[in-house]
């Protein structure tokens, strides 16, 4: 099943998956890499013809435990990404549209998921029956470093790296003489790769607890919009794995750019990041004080669509095969 959140698309795949071992979502997501026959599913449905570029999905998995309803390896053109914000928010959706999880009709279902970086909840709101917005809550999320300096091809600019079940690089689009807009959509591309590698084997780059979260997932490039009477208003795109573009405001993105507003004092607990993407659509970010000094727990409200349901074939004589990808 096809679903967008804030206009990114999100493909959820629950059956027909061959058998992966591992005892956990973290330990599937590096034996799913090495699976040709798993990983050649994920390059069937992220190549054209069948996707794109900038397709984006989740393979349904076993949960770590009994303590959620299910796992999710997210999987994007160019591997498999250890955390999705606006994924989880699809699942959510997804979950109880399906009944896979029991909807509240009045009031919150807990949709509880296992991803690769830690547990993490989507909380689907009802109204008589109608999904109206979900939340989605993260993993502890923490910044990393400021003010690092980058040299890029458009000069040299500071960077902030933050993680929220992926590390990201945070840069004002404007001091790289951009806007996260669609006009400047081929050079943002172009510096946030740059920024990305950049930085990717930096020290600030490596997750202090697990190897397997390490690296720069992406570069959020910002705009300032100035506040709000609840708190902040930025727009950003985010430019991840490599050279993919993120059509939402990107929900574990959101949560990086909480984390670094927090540490700053610029933005309070329970106050509002009004979190706007490159095609205008929008998040509602919050947080409150995580389990250990320097973290949060970021909460993305948002909302997702069912778009369609398919099934997917790949005839042996195809000369494309599983696809390929044209940037």
């Amino acid at each position: 099943m096809d679903f967008h959140t804030a206009g990114e698309p999100f493909r959820i795949v629950s059956d027909g998956l061959p058998e992966l071992s591992g005892s956990t979502v973290a330990e599937r997501r590096i034996l799913a890499s090495k699976s040709e026959e798993f990983d050649g599913i994920r390059r069937l449905l992220c190549n054209e013809p069948r996707g794109h570029a900038d397709m984006y999905g989740g393979f349904i998995v076993p949960p770590d435990d009994d303590g959620a309803d299910f796992g999710v390896l997210f999987w994007h053109k160019d591997g498999y990404s250890t955390a999705c914000g606006h994924g989880t928010i699809a699942l959510g959706v997804w979950a109880v549209q399906t009944g896979r999880v029991d909807q509240v009709r009045d009031g919150v279902t807990i949709v509880t998921i296992d991803v690769p970086s830690g547990r993490v909840e989507a909380r689907v709101h009802s109204a008589r029956g109608i999904i109206t917005h979900v939340v989605f809550e993260n993993v502890p999320s923490t910044v990393i470093a400021t003010s690092l300096e980058v040299h890029t091809t458009r000069g040299a600019v500071t960077a902030d790296v933050s993680f929220s079940g992926a590390i990201y690089a945070s840069v004002s689009a404007a001091s790289v003489g951009l806007r996260a807009a669609p006009e400047d959509y081929a050079d943002l591309i172009a510096i946030g790769r740059e920024i990305k590698w950049a930085l990717n084997d930096h020290p600030a780059a490596k997750h202090a607890d697990d190897d397997r979260l390490s690296g720069i997932y992406g570069t959020i490039l910002f705009d300032e919009l100035g506040d709000t009477a609840d708190g902040v208003h930025q727009r950003n795109v985010t430019v991840f794995a490599d050279g993919e573009v993120d059509r939402s405001p990107c929900g574990s993105g959101t949560g990086a750019r909480l984390a670094l507003l927090a540490a700053s004092g610029r933005l309070a607990e329970g106050r509002t990041l009004t979190h706007d993407s490159i095609v205008n659509t929008r998040f509602l970010g919050r947080y409150r004080a995580g389990p250990t000094a320097g973290t949060i727990i970021p909460e993305v409200e948002g909302m997702a669509y069912l778009t369609g349901t398919h099934t997917f074939t790949l005839d042996e004589t195809d000369p494309v095969g599983t696809g390929f990808v044209l940037r």
